[in-house]
């Protein structure tokens, strides 16, 4: 038997689309739950952003950057495995994207602080 014909047998056998149904029946609920949960934590920090934006008197229209900021700040808060210091200058790189794409640094940093409780990095 070839090696062309071995490997299309080993995909076929691998990609057996009912055993792949039968993998993600058993695991949705599961998932379905980790995702409800993700969910009401990415709105409720939605809503915390909405009132710092508020506070600080930011345009509405300037909204959307600012809440992409955020998630991206929500994004690096959920990793497993980077935490300290390795957050803290993960959101000041963050922050000094978004910085120099226009928005305010102050802002910024009130919604690293506030919303996430990352301090900024000491010198």
């Amino acid at each position: 038997m070839s090696d062309e014909v071995k490997r299309r047998q080993a995909w076929e056998e691998k990609f057996n689309t009912e055993r792949v149904k039968q993998t993600l029946d058993a695991q949705r609920e599961r998932m379905k739950q980790r995702y409800d949960a993700a969910t009401v934590m990415l709105c409720l920090m939605e809503e915390k952003t909405k009132q710092v934006l508020d506070q600080a008197g930011v345009h509405t229209v300037l909204y959307v950057p600012y809440l992409d900021y955020a998630r991206q700040l929500f994004r690096l808060s959920r990793q497993r495995g980077i935490s300290g210091s390795s957050a803290v200058l993960a959101a000041q790189v963050l922050l000094e994207k978004w910085a120099a794409r226009g928005m305010n640094p102050d802002v910024l940093a009130t919604i690293r602080t506030q919303v996430f409780d990352i301090a900024a990095p000491t010198p």
